[in-house]
């Protein structure tokens, strides 16, 4: 089972960015504690993170091409305005699942709303590094009954 981790705008900077809301964790330590779980569920977990919007819905795109059997994605910033990046979530065939580290309906107004809610499996929020590791989890138990 393929598993893609996509991590979006200034997610580069987790470990030294505002941790009031991210924590001191470092984007690595968050990828690392995704492969150790991946490892635990069967599933292999590819990360790519990037600033850039369009190299995003490129990596989106390969993942179609790729026929990855679940996403994650936390796209930071992009989830509220970002409709490139949903209309190329919205090509996948595979389950979506969005996630935050912050509970962003406890943040500042423009951040109530995702552009990506109508075409996601669900999302998780607010649980810091365990919003990620719930999500795989997710992604994998959907993946897993689509394949049955």
């Amino acid at each position: 089972m393929k598993i893609l981790m996509l991590h979006g705008i200034n997610h580069n900077m987790f470990g030294k960015r505002d941790p009031k809301q991210y924590g001191t964790i470092t984007l690595d330590e968050i990828n690392a504690s995704l492969i150790a779980l991946g490892t635990e569920l069967g599933a292999e977990i590819e990360t790519f993170q990037t600033n850039f919007e369009g190299a995003m819905c490129e990596r989106i795109h390969q993942g179609y091409q790729d026929r990855v059997d679940a996403v994650l994605i936390n796209a930071g910033a992009w989830t509220h305005y970002s409709y490139g990046i949903r209309d190329a979530l919205a090509i996948l065939t595979c389950p979506i699942v969005e996630l935050h580290m912050s509970n962003i309906h406890a943040r500042e107004a423009f951040r109530h709303h995702s552009v990506f809610g109508e075409i996601v499996m669900g999302q998780i929020c607010g649980f810091g590094v365990n919003s990620y590791l719930l999500g795989l989890r997710a992604g994998v138990a959907a993946a897993k009954a689509r394949q049955v």
